[in-house]
Order: structure tokens, then sequence, then C-alpha cells
């Protein structure tokens, strides 16, 4: 048996540890793995060339390609964003530190819909910067800077909040013998910092694609869900059932659970890799 299996005491009863061991997996086959399964039978409930043919629909590729270019520029932005917040606040001590902190965490108790509609607010034609976007002929609402925009507020805490632990763990002492031997700012990042804190930035990489991909509350208020223009992969299924194409809204539905459960795949290949090797 191996050291992480379960011991008893004498006496004490296996009943309560099986118990719940039974109801966590089927609450999750209830919860969890029922859905997706019933996601793919729908999809397939016309065939495979049904499901090809929705899948290789001209909106379908477009909503897709969107989803994609929108999060090839939010993830290696909130990469940045994440490292440079977490090296502030782990490896410096300045005034408002905590505050940066929480203005971090803000997007994780903020509704995305209200994010949204700020930016609406902000941006939009009848918002604060609105005139001057118009007069200079910029457009960022209900076009791809609107919907890079709220999805960068949406993910922009999910790298930070994954580096910032292990930095503040790993403290400074590295560093600093890093700079007593005359290495450069870049040099520490590349070859002390970054090696350090790698698994942890792939890990909330991860998390950030898979938020980003699957974006749907503020993305809907910012994109105004204009078919074959702005509506990303998440909006075009919600179309798809308005038209009352079920085949179609499970055919692209498949699509995010595939990219979500690659990301969980890749997440969990990350866990064990960061466990094992004690980082």
């Amino acid at each position: 048996m191996s050291g992480a299996a379960l011991t008893y005491l004498p006496g004490q009863s296996r009943r309560g540890p099986q118990v719940l061991i039974a109801l966590a997996v089927g609450l999750t086959l209830v919860f969890i793995a029922a859905p997706l399964v019933f996601i793919f039978v729908r999809a397939f409930a016309g065939g495979w060339q049904v499901y090809a043919a929705n899948i290789l629909h001209p909106m379908t590729l477009h909503a897709i390609w969107l989803s994609t270019v929108t999060a090839l520029i939010v993830v290696p932005l909130n990469v940045a964003f994440g490292i440079a917040a977490a090296w502030a606040v782990a490896k410096h001590r300045f005034p408002g530190r905590g505050l940066l902190v929480t203005i971090i965490e803000i997007p994780f108790s903020i509704s995305p819909i209200i994010a949204g509609i700020c930016y609406l607010l902000l941006y939009g034609r009848q918002g604060i910067l609105g005139p001057w976007l118009q007069a200079n002929d910029l457009q960022v609402m209900f076009a791809l800077p609107g919907i890079v925009l709220v999805t960068m507020f949406v993910t922009a805490p999910f790298v930070a909040r994954e580096v910032l632990p292990l930095m503040q763990a790993q403290g400074s002492a590295q560093e600093e013998a890093a700079v007593t031997l005359g290495a450069s700012g870049w040099q520490i990042f590349t070859r002390v910092t970054l090696p350090n804190i790698k698994w942890a930035l792939l890990y909330g990489a991860v998390l950030c694609t898979a938020r980003a991909v699957g974006e749907f509350g503020g993305v809907s208020v910012v994109s105004g869900n204009i078919r074959g223009q702005t509506n990303t992969l998440p909006l075009h299924v919600e179309l798809l059932f308005n038209d009352l194409n079920a085949v179609g809204a499970f055919a692209a539905a498949s699509t995010l659970t595939v990219i979500a459960v690659i990301a969980l795949l890749i997440k969990a290949l990350l866990e064990y890799r960061t466990d094992g090797s004690g980082a």
C-alpha cells in the first residue's frame, strides 16, 4: 500500500470515508461528467458529416478564429503584466503595495458583465472617451479592441496570482546574490527568477487561456454580437441556440469543451511536474 493511502486508528469506522468518497465520485459524475458527455452526444446526433458541416461553417470558423486571436493577444499581455505585478509586490516594499494586490484581485469579485458595462460607458459613443475616439476615427466598442480589453480585465489576475505566492516564498536571496556577482537586471530575471517560476507561470498562462477563450458575459456587452464580425465562440453558441440550431450549437460547444479539457490536462501535468520537482 502506498504512503498516501488512508490509515485508520483501531476501532475507527471505515464507512465514513467510503461514503464521502462515493458521494464525491457520484456528484462529479452527475454534475461534471454527465453534461460533458451530453454535449458530445447532442453534437454528433446528426452524424459525423452534420457535425463537420457545422464546425466548418464560415460563421463558426470565424468565431473560432476570433476567439483564438483574442487569446493570442490577451495571454502574452497578461503574462507580462502578471510577472511585473508579482515582481513588484514580492521583491519590493513600497507605499500602496497592499492596495496593488487588492486591485489585481478585483476582476475575481466583479461580474464580467459589470466590467463590460464600465468599458461601454468609457469607450462607447456616448461614453467619456467616445467623442474623442469618433473624432479620430477609432472604434473600440463593437470591435476587436473592445473584446480584447474586457477579456484582459477578466483574465488579469490569473498569472499574477499563480506567480506571486511562489515569488514570496522564495524570497530575494538568490537575486541579491546575483547582484553581488555583477549580473544585470535582465540576467537576473532570465537566469534566476524565471527558472524558479516557470511552472507556476505556465500554469497561470493555461488558466488564462482557458478563461479568455470561454469568456461570455463581458464580451457579450462590448462586442455587439455581430454575426461574422464580433461574435466569439461562446457568443456563437448562443446565436445558434437562438436560431434553433441545437446540433450546430452543441457542435460549437464541443469545441469549447475540447479546449477546456486540453487546458485541464495541461494544468494537471503542470501540477504533477511542480509536485515532482518540489517547486
